[in-house]
């Protein structure tokens, strides 16, 4: 009995083993482990846990060698015209029913076949050579015998390899995001490639890697990384990364950064590839091409399957009528009659069967093959034009229309549904400033009124002007341009941050990539500040300094004069935008000026607030940024231009007056005069709020940084003033309004500004008779179009 018992104990504990064991490879089979490759760089490759996934090499070609030619034929036979010439042609061989020479009625349906086939090589083999210069496009791969980042192509990156990717720069796949130059460690992304939004979107480094207090060194990594089997859902990833410790972290979409995306506001950042190549969320949504059909080709399809039905009828009634007039003979026979292959005299019914083939070939021409032959021509003459057509040329880009399939250029133009959505992405509405009210006051910008309209008049004249015949392309220092010399020098700025990198990947990708901003365009940027506004915004920075520096309560200033002041305050808080500079694609701001020691002698003042890099020029150029970044807790800077500039200044020139040092508050005292002013770009997840913010800076209220916890501004006579950014309620389709909680410099209290619909706004205002006004004011705005 003992022996039955532990007999029947080890079947339960076995089964148990099993289940256990099946559950693991049923798990296994719905996650990917990614080992980092260092670990088994001196290994053999099949001991290497990465071997089995793919490649980054990618082929969106449609055919080989081998394929071409059964696949190609297969698909042409899906114009059901093609069917019906070669069942013509098969036809006429046949002795009893030809009606011409049978090799030569093979003739026309071979040349439009070949025709046809010759185009669909050539668009084939356009694909090719992309698919050749995006798998040799160049990235920075941590090589473990150098140990340093070195260029590879594309189509040499492996699942579990680390790349260092900078600002501008293209994702070359799907990658886990462990580190980033941000002090935040964020790093900004563009997703337009995938889903057509050119807003940016934050990427959030994995959270055990938050805290690194040292540059992420890839030779040190010895985490393992679950996640899901690759996928298509562009807004979902889970996984969890295990370290050597055994601690284990969630992996989410916000720390995944897909392929070809673009890094967008960020310096640098280094991560791990989870999915390469075809395995790739961006290839995986990517059918591959197919064969597109217009709208003239299935309309044609359908007009060819009458013909064919008005043809059959021809041939019934001709064969019927041949069949009585044979059968009135009788047993006499016609002396045109014709014989059977075997000589002999056909009844009536087989000899109108074969007299109803013999009408199908003679009755062909009525679906004329020459119209596919003469539509396949013009279609290529359209191509033609389209690429040299001026009309279609984008100076901006440097680049013109260029058509990639070719069997669809007829539908260019033929719009069947027309999308309208009230944030203008699809119109392209210009978002700008044109007039604002404050506490039931209306400022009206006449002046800048006049100003956009004199701009839209140059736009309409310059376009009336811009030639509208064809030609070659003209080459890009020919063209003329009605867009603001901020553009250009936009372009030449990033190709110059390009080259100092010396990176050749970064220069080569130069040329194409834009640097991205909220607004480029002066009708945007330049705003003409109204007068009245501008003496009131003067008047209360001024106020404000004097009762600041008399230690004076901020209440007894009027209240028009404050509640402009709160305005253009929340006009440049209460958003989500992200600052950048020409110099610096991430504008950093320290939290406070917190000094471990206070400062003594200017000496100590330079020392202490003067950037790395300005202190480090004769280290190794090829240092990091990443460190500068990581050892942030190491000194207590301001790294804004405007500090720069003037430090910079102070180092050139001793003799010159030194301006106070920073005190000790969230205030910073430096008047904006003294500072060379430094051109600030704003990163927007809207145009509406960089046009927000763009319209403050025209008062001299800048944003200037952003940090997750703080908000710093610079207003006139008030100089740099940092806002303790305690939460932030972000915008949302049912509250309709955006608001942040913010410790006031000034005041030290609590406040809550706020922006949104005027549906939801108009009940929050106080007192109740501003109301009656703002929604007069408001209604008059709509009726003038606003």
């Amino acid at each position: 009995m003992a022996r039955e018992k532990t007999t029947e104990t080890e079947v339960v504990k076995g089964s148990k083993e099993a289940k256990r064991q099946r559950k693991k490879t049923k798990k296994e089979y719905k996650t990917r482990t990614v080992h980092s490759n260092l670990l088994y760089y001196r290994t053999k490759a099949e001991d290497n846990p990465n071997r089995h996934y793919a490649d980054n090499k990618i082929k969106t070609t449609k055919y080989t060698l081998l394929s071409f030619l059964p696949k190609n034929l297969f698909e042409q036979f899906h114009r059901f015209a093609n069917v019906y010439f070669v069942f013509i042609a098969l036809l006429n061989f046949v002795p009893v029913c030809n009606a011409f020479q049978p090799e030569l009625a093979l003739a026309p349906v071979v040349f439009i076949l070949s025709v046809t086939a010759i185009k669909d090589l050539w668009e084939d083999y356009r694909r090719h050579r992309s698919d050749k210069e995006i798998n040799h496009m160049d990235c920075l791969v941590y090589s473990r015998p150098e140990r340093q980042y070195l260029e590879r192509f594309w189509k040499e990156v492996r699942v579990g390899d680390f790349i260092r990717l900078r600002c501008n720069e293209i994702l070359p796949a799907d990658v886990l995001l462990l580190s980033s130059s941000d002090p935040d460690r964020l790093v900004h992304i563009e997703t337009a490639t995938l889903d057509g939004e050119t807003n940016l979107k934050q990427r959030q480094v994995v959270r055990s890697f938050l805290d690194l207090d040292c540059e992420f060194d890839p030779s040190k990594y010895r985490s393992v990384i679950e996640c899901e089997k690759p996928n298509n859902d562009l807004a979902r990833f889970r996984g969890y990364i295990t370290h050597s410790s055994g601690r284990r972290d969630g992996l989410y979409k916000d720390n995944l950064l897909l392929r070809g995306c673009t890094i967008r506001n960020t310096e640098e950042c280094v991560g791990i590839v989870i999915y390469a190549g075809h395995e790739t969320k961006a290839m995986l949504n990517n059918n591959g091409p197919r064969y597109k059909r217009s709208k003239l080709e299935r309309q044609m399809n359908v007009d060819v399957g009458w013909c064919v039905i008005i043809l059959l009828v021809m041939c019934l009634f001709s064969a019927i009528g041949h069949g009585l007039w044979m059968y009135q003979y009788g047993e006499k026979r016609p002396v045109f009659d014709v014989l059977s292959p075997e000589g002999t005299h056909m009844s009536p019914v087989l000899s109108a069967i074969y007299l109803f083939l013999t009408m199908i070939i003679v009755f062909q021409v009525l679906i004329p093959i020459s119209l596919f032959v003469s539509i396949e021509i013009v279609k290529i003459c359209q191509v033609y034009f389209i690429h040299q057509d001026l009309e279609l040329y984008d100076e901006e880009t440097d680049s013109h229309l260029q058509c990639r399939a070719l069997n669809i250029t007829e539908d260019l133009g033929q719009m069947q549904y027309i999308f309208s959505d009230k944030t203008g992405t699809l119109t392209e509405n210009k978002m700008v400033f044109r007039r604002c009210t404050v506490a039931g006051v209306e400022y009206s910008h006449d002046a800048n009124a006049r100003r956009l309209a004199m701009y839209q008049d140059v736009v309409d004249s310059e376009e009336e002007d811009c030639p509208s015949h064809g030609g070659t392309l003209p080459r890009r220092d020919s063209v003329t341009s009605h867009q603001s010399a901020a553009k250009v020098v936009l372009r030449s700025q990033s190709t110059k941050s390009h080259r100092r990198t010396g990176s050749r990947a970064e220069a080569k990708r130069a040329s194409i990539l834009s640097k991205h901003t909220a607004f480029s365009s002066p009708m945007e940027k330049d705003i003409t500040p109204d007068p009245q506004l501008l003496d009131k915004v003067n008047d209360g920075g001024s106020q404000m300094d004097f009762k600041r520096f008399h230690s004076q309560s901020l209440s007894q200033m009027p209240s028009e004069l404050t509640d402009i002041i709160d305005f253009f305050i929340a006009l440049t808080i209460c958003n989500t935008v992200v600052v950048s500079s020409p110099n610096q694609p991430r504008h950093k701001v320290r939290m406070r000026f917190e000094l471990k020691s206070p400062v003594k002698t200017i000496e100590d003042f330079i020392k202490r607030f003067t950037p790395s890099r300005l202190t480090s020029s004769s280290n190794n150029s090829s240092s990091s940024s990443l460190n500068r970044s990581s050892n942030r807790g190491c000194s207590h800077l301001l790294t804004s231009p405007s500090a720069e500039s003037t430090l910079t200044k102070l180092d050139e020139e001793p003799s010159s007056p030194v301006p106070a040092p920073p005190t000790l508050g969230t205030c910073y005292d430096g008047k904006p005069g003294s500072q060379e002013e430094v051109e600030l770009r704003y990163e927007a997840e809207s145009p509406d709020e960089a046009a927000l913010v763009y319209a403050a800076r025209a008062y001299k209220c800048s944003l200037v940084g952003r940090l997750p916890d703080q908000v710093t501004v610079e207003f006139p006579h008030l100089g740099r003033l940092s806002f303790e950014l305690l939460h932030t309620l972000g915008f949302d389709s049912n509250r309709k309004r955006m608001s942040v909680v913010v410790r006031h410099p000034l005041t030290d209290q609590i406040t809550v500004y706020t922006k949104g619909a005027d549906s939801v706004i108009m009940d929050l205002i106080t007192p109740p008779k501003f109301a009656n006004k703002i929604h007069h004011l408001c209604f008059r705005s709509l009726y003038n179009g606003l």
